[in-house]
């Protein structure tokens, strides 16, 4: 298991820091764990699988 700090983040979605903290306010981006008292960093394998999901959600066929 590996925990990505903000900038791995940002560039393993091509996001950018406001677009991620936007989306995590509105729940539609996976939460941080806390790494200290000013520390925090996401689960590669979450980021991955959110990588998927929009992935997955581009080739569903629209209606």
């Amino acid at each position: 298991m590996r925990v990505l700090k903000l900038k791995e983040v940002l560039l393993k979605t091509s996001l950018g820091k406001t677009t991620v903290y936007a989306l995590l306010k509105k729940s539609k981006f996976p939460k941080p764990i806390n790494l200290g008292v000013r520390s925090v960093g996401w689960i590669e394998s979450e980021i991955d699988d959110w990588i998927l999901q929009k992935i997955c959600a581009r080739d569903q066929p629209r209606a």
